[in-house]
């Protein structure tokens, strides 16, 4: 006689269900499609009238990326609200695909235990740069930065690639104070976001996102910070659009006056001023100066170097404010980036460092190390090494 095996149903709070799912992002015809579930036992779970089987919610727990004990709470727990969106897409006002949400969540945790090691080494944790006002000059405090971090001609020219701008200003940025990190999500949904209402400050840049994309993002959130404003951007956007937040207005053209300081927008513009709008002209100042090609047409419509009908027609050649698809984009050679690589570029040297320095004065254990660098013990000591903050 073959026995059956019993099925474990668990017990859970309608009202802390219905907050998991919301608070994930994922549609319900989603969490049907994964869980393999009807309409009717989803809705069941949601009104008590069904309960789950512990395999169920172990899926669940998985696929919205929260722990098991979360659902067996009598109530749900509080949490910060998602920051402020500021990407001016009319029709997802607050709303945000379930990878963003996922980053947002992730950054906070990180932020959490930056907060908690920074503690642990009697370091400084508050961001070490003077608060702006909308009212201040973007472009004169950009000014102000650039001497301060003496970036000039010389310096600009030892990037070789877009990836060397965005390490070159990651690292000011970080000696800040800010801890920067690299996530996945899609770029359709956010190009970054920056985090205030705790300490220390930090900038998230979308990793799936061009190259000298990363870059404008990470300056324009480096202006959120300096005006103390928490949000959830997509700067490009705002470079194409007449009525543009005031927020977004002025940490772009921040961004846009470090990366291309108006004296060499209008000597650039001028020199190439019959080819602006080719596309080897503008791919050439692009990989030159290491932005996109969004930014070059913003310049060079607010310096006056191109007209509305040109600026118009360049536009509906193509899309500058969308990345490259990937069947679009160029294959690497070499099969993939090693671990240790990854982890340095995901976290950036603020965060590796305070993980390597706890663990070396034993304030934490390796086993913790492995947890906030979210690395196999293999690899830990590669990329420890690698600390140099």
């Amino acid at each position: 006689m073959v026995r059956r095996k019993r099925t474990v149903v668990v017990e859970v709070e309608p009202i802390v269900l219905d907050w998991a799912i919301k608070s994930s992002g994922r549609t319900t015809n989603d969490i049907l499609l994964k869980l393999k579930i009807s309409e009717a036992t989803f809705k069941g779970w949601l009104n008590g009238d069904r309960k789950p089987t512990l395999r169920q919610l172990e899926n669940l727990a998985n696929l919205l990326k929260r722990p098991l004990s979360a659902f067996l709470l009598s109530e749900p727990p509080k949490e910060k609200p998602l920051p402020k969106d500021y990407r001016m897409i009319s029709d997802r006002i607050g709303r945000f695909e379930n990878k963003t949400i996922l980053a947002i969540r992730k950054a906070r945790r990180l932020q959490g235990i930056s907060k908690e090691l920074s503690e642990n080494l009697k370091s400084d944790i508050e961001s070490d740069v003077a608060s702006v006002s909308l009212s201040n000059d973007p472009i004169l405090i950009a000014n102000k930065y650039l001497k301060f971090f003496n970036i000039d001609l010389d310096t600009r020219k030892k990037w070789k690639t877009s990836y060397d701008a965005f390490t070159y200003f990651r690292n000011l940025i970080e000696d800040r104070n800010i801890v920067v990190l690299k996530m996945p999500m899609l770029t359709e949904d956010a190009r970054g976001f920056a985090l205030v209402e705790d300490t220390p400050a930090v900038i998230v840049v979308n990793s799936k996102d061009l190259p000298e994309a990363q870059v404008f993002t990470l300056l324009h959130e480096f202006g959120h910070i300096l005006l103390n404003k928490s949000g959830v951007s997509m700067p490009d956007n705002a470079l194409f659009q007449k009525e543009v937040d005031r927020v977004e207005k002025w940490c772009n053209e921040f961004a846009s006056a470090i990366l291309l300081p108006v004296d060499i927008a209008k000597q650039t513009f001028e020199k190439n001023k019959q080819s602006l709008i080719e596309t080897k002209t503008l791919t050439y100042l692009s990989r030159k100066f290491k932005i996109s090609k969004a930014m070059l047409l913003y310049n060079m419509s607010k310096l006056k170097y191109i007209s509305n009908s040109q600026y118009n027609y360049v536009l509906k050649r193509f899309n500058p404010t969308k990345p490259l698809k990937k069947k679009e984009k160029k294959k690497k050679s070499g099969g993939g980036v090693s671990a240790d690589i990854k982890c340095l570029s995901e976290k950036g040297q603020k965060f590796v460092s305070l993980v390597t320095q706890n663990l070396d004065g034993g304030h934490i254990t390796r086993s913790d190390a492995l947890d906030y660098l979210s690395l196999k013990s293999t690899n830990l000591e590669k990329v420890t090494n690698k600390a140099t903050k």
